[in-house]
């Protein structure tokens, strides 16, 4: 299996050179590492080409950025990682064994990071949700085939929930491979907002969402 890891960025200095220390091992094993950088104001781009990682220029937005790192990627399988999150040390082999039952994508289970007794619960009611629904999140480390990414289109140009709604896509073809190893990803975002409080504005968004609502109005309330 030919694996692509595609890592959007933006600003993401002050994490980068751990992250680089994680991930460039992967590429010994010949998979092909590709941050792609949305117009980063800090030394994200410096840091990323000193570490050895390679950069590849885009316009801001997660979905775009995906896309672009896709377009370049040379893999018959798409990794889509988060800069904060940590991949399981197995994760290539647990890839390879979930596309070997049919199926043409899937996510890892997540463990968030943080000091909050409510983070471990918060992930297993995400690791839950996705199991029954057939939805992942950008979190939970999506992966699928060359030719299923291409079938639906890539990622939607849309400034929020374009994992909930490239989940929706994919699912068309197939349900996804819901692996049991964790990637381990950064709570910051929800202990800086406070646990409780981001819970219910994403629980508020999700709603929304799947009311009607347009995804870049409900970026600017998540922003």
């Amino acid at each position: 299996m030919q694996l692509s890891i595609i890592v959007p960025v933006r600003n993401e200095a002050h994490g980068l050179a751990e992250f680089a220390a994680q991930i460039l091992p992967l590429t010994q094993q010949g998979i092909e590492l590709l941050l792609v950088d949305g117009d980063s104001s800090d030394a994200t781009v410096a840091i990323a080409r000193a570490a050895g990682l390679k950069v590849l220029p885009s316009q801001r937005g997660r979905a775009v950025q995906m896309n672009t790192g896709a377009a370049q990627a040379s893999g018959e399988v798409l990794l889509f990682l988060h800069a904060d999150t940590q991949l399981p040390a197995n994760a290539v082999q647990a890839i390879a064994q979930g596309l070997q039952k049919g199926l043409c994508w899937g996510r890892f289970d997540v463990r968030i990071l943080g000091t909050s007794p409510m983070l471990p619960v918060v992930a297993a009611m995400m690791n839950l949700r996705s199991r029954l629904t057939g939805i992942a999140t950008g979190d939970q480390a999506m992966f699928m085939t060359r030719d299923a990414f291409d079938a639906v289109g890539g990622f939607p140009n849309q400034a929020l929930m374009e994992d909930i709604e490239m989940s929706k896509r994919l699912l068309r073809l197939s349900r996804p491979a819901c692996l049991r190893a964790k990637v381990r990803t950064s709570g910051r975002r929800w202990e800086s907002r406070g646990v409780w409080r981001t819970i219910f504005l994403m629980w508020q968004l999700r709603w929304a969402y799947w009311r009607g609502a347009s995804a870049s109005v409900l970026a600017q309330r998540y922003q």
